[in-house]
């Protein structure tokens, strides 16, 4: 079977039916494997939950140390300043000439010298956090079209709307953890949690250069020289790309035969033409009893249904 197209405008996850079901598991820390943009670990962390997360891109592993491990830390307006100081000043040379390849030359300026200058930043926590900022400032940039670009506002007066409209850090009292590593040895034996929640990534014919998120991994990364490197890396692991659905199930059981150790697994998938649910219950029985499965039906909607498969 070959890969469909699928619409870009449907969501990876539905974040109130992820939360709706796992308020009904009993668990006092999970690991996320494929944290992405981190909303549903944030959420954990205000119900007390210990949250180890994780993903293989820098940008996601970035976002989740400045939502997901830190647990007080904001940028000061002493680090503002230093962040933003002469954000639109040309130097000799872009350090990333990436940039060019997503903004126009004013603007990759501006990322270069903000990145640049979160460098200057003390820890690798304040670091993140200015990071952070940064990417919202980038998708809010290339939010705008040739047709609307006259109503953007200057990106460092950007930078402090959203710091200062961003919410404030969760403390769940918890040593909550980000690590950017591949989803298989971040499963490993001794990764102690009590729930798995794994969010398939949706298979996809695209390679990650092409991405949504491409643009983000070569800011955080400061260049576009590692992408050869990376998919090398990545090929035959979950989250790549698969030709066939059998190919795909097989990474499934993969990385779930990694997480056996792991007391309870919630598995959330999209089912989108591809990847039946019956198909990955099957697949998830192989490794263990199958609880529960729970679905949510948006096909009026988007085309496609949601399901969490409990073990």
């Amino acid at each position: 079977m070959t890969l469909p197209h699928f619409s870009e405008i449907v969501p990876e996850s539905w974040l109130a039916f992820e939360l709706s079901i796992l308020r009904r598991m009993k668990f006092s820390s999970v690991a996320d494997p494929f944290a992405g943009e981190a909303d549903l670990d944030v959420y954990l962390k205000r119900w007390g939950v210990r949250v180890a997360s994780n993903d293989v891109r820098q940008w996601a592993s970035v976002r989740a140390a400045a939502r997901v491990e830190n647990n007080a830390g904001r940028l000061s307006e002493g680090e503002v300043e230093l962040v933003l100081e002469d954000a639109y000043v040309p130097r000799h040379r872009l350090h990333n000439a990436s940039l060019r390849r997503w903004f126009n030359e004013t603007d990759a300026w501006w990322f270069d010298n903000v990145r640049a200058s979160a460098e200057k930043l003390d820890t690798p926590s304040r670091r993140a956090l200015a990071l952070d900022i940064g990417m919202m400032v980038g998708d809010y940039a290339l939010s705008f079209g040739d047709d609307t670009r006259e109503l953007r506002q200057p990106l460092s007066r950007v930078f402090r709307r959203l710091l200062d409209g961003a919410s404030a850090p969760v403390n769940n009292g918890q040593n909550n953890t980000s690590s950017n590593t591949d989803p298989r040895d971040f499963i490993n034996h001794e990764l102690a949690a009590e729930l798995l929640f794994l969010r398939l990534p949706r298979p996809s014919r695209r390679g990650p250069r092409d991405s949504d998120w491409a643009w983000r991994e070569e800011w955080v990364r400061g260049g576009d020289e590692f992408w050869d490197e990376y998919e090398e890396a990545r090929e035959g692991r979950l989250g790549t790309r698969a030709e066939t659905r059998q190919q795909y199930l097989r990474h499934v059981e993969d990385l779930l035969d990694a997480a056996s150790h792991i007391p309870a697994w919630a598995i959330a998938h999209v089912e989108n033409g591809f990847v039946s649910t019956e198909e990955l219950v099957e697949a998830v029985r192989r490794m263990r009893r199958v609880g529960t499965i729970y679905t949510k039906d948006f096909t009026e909607l988007l085309g496609v249904r949601a399901a969490i498969i409990t073990a």
